[in-house]
This record gives structure tokens, sequence and C-alpha cells, in this order.
């Protein structure tokens, strides 16, 4: 016997034992051969093999006399209980899908929430930069910013602008760290409103090409 989910073990022997009468392997009049044979059979307690009995013989399938046992009442009753009972397993099936999807639907719900909160942040966040950009800086060689790194440079406290990219030769590094050491030749992309250009320049002392990157 499948065991399914969310459904007593009583219940599921007590369907399994309804389908056997149900497509006739079980006659009416056929009485069962004792409960702990029954338990062995489905691998149950008595007690469990009592509890289906109990509910078959509510809705007719068997009858249960006393110091005889139970017996097969009705193939129709039977087959009318697998039906129910399949149409209840099926309800159950769609309650706890549509509890996932709710579950879904939920989080999803939260993420879009949170992720147009962090859209409406960036936007105010642009308003009110004067015009965020990007520009590009070439060091020079005699550049007193050669051999130094960000850091050393005290490069977003001095300047108010985020190195946001170091270009040498054909690789680009993004983001680079504090300890980033520059070299002759690099190119940093550099964010900073129109304000800003200035102070990088005097910083690298390198004329800034003012070309937007984006």
């Amino acid at each position: 016997m499948r065991r399914a989910e969310h459904i007593p073990i009583y219940a599921q022997v007590a369907h399994d034992m309804a389908a056997k009468i149900a497509a006739g392997e079980l006659g009416e009049g056929v009485r069962f051969t004792g409960r702990s044979l029954m338990g062995s059979q489905y691998g149950v307690s008595q007690e469990t093999i009592r509890r289906a009995l109990g509910l078959l013989a509510d809705v007719g399938v068997v009858t249960i006399r006393q110091n005889v046992g139970a017996e097969v009442a009705s193939r129709s009753r039977a087959a009318e209980y697998v039906e129910q009972s399949k149409a209840d397993s099926d309800l159950l099936a769609l309650r706890t899908r549509l509890r996932e999807l709710i579950a879904q639907r939920d989080r999803l719900n939260g993420e879009i929430t949170d992720t147009f909160q962090r859209v409406m942040d960036l936007e105010e966040r642009f308003r009110s930069s004067d015009r965020l950009r990007t520009y590009e800086f070439a060091l020079d060689p005699q550049s007193p910013a050669v051999g130094r790194n960000l850091q050393d440079l005290q490069f977003r406290q001095r300047t108010g602008a985020t190195v946001v990219a170091l270009r040498r030769g054909e690789e680009a590094r993004l983001s680079p760290g504090p300890d980033a050491a520059l070299e002759a030749g690099d190119v940093l992309v550099v964010a900073c409103n129109a304000g800003d250009i200035e102070r990088v320049s005097r910083l690298l002392r390198e004329e800034c090409r003012e070309e937007a990157t984006s």
C-alpha cells in the first residue's frame, strides 16, 4: 500500500481495503481472517486496523459483529467510498498547492516592494546628485598618484568622487579596492558631479578628457 502525506494511516488502510472490495477481490459476505493477520499485511498496529474497520463500518462497507469479526457488506458502498476518498484527496492536494502558491505570491510581492523601494532610492539619489556621471582620467607618468593607491591619495575624501573602474591596457578592473596601486597610463573611470571634476584633476595633475562614458 502506498502511503500518502497528510492522510492518517488508518484512513489509508481503509481506502485500500475498500478499493479491494470495489474491485471484487473481496466479495460480499467474506469475513476477514483477523486483525493480527491484517496488521501484518499492512505493516500497522491492530489499533490502526480497528480504526480502519470502524471507518468502513460507519459508511456501510463492512459490518462488525462482536466475537465474530468483520465481513464485507456492500461492494457498491465500497466503490462510493473509494470515489469520495479520491475526491477528498484531490481537494486536499489542491488546498495544499493553493497555500504554496499564496506563500510564493507573498514572497514575490515582498521582493517587488523591496525592489521598487530600491529603485525609488536610486532615482532620488541621482536626482539630488547634480547629474552624477562617469568621466575618464588618464594618469600621466609624472603624476604624483603613480605608485600610490587610492587610500594613500584619500581619493574619496579629497574629491567627493568614486572610482568605479580602473583600466590598464586591455584589462578593466571594476570597483578597485582602496589598496589598488596606480601605474602610469592607467585610466580611472570616476563617478562624480560636474563640480568634482576640477578636484579630481588637481589630485591627479591630469587634464580631464571630459568625455562622459555614460
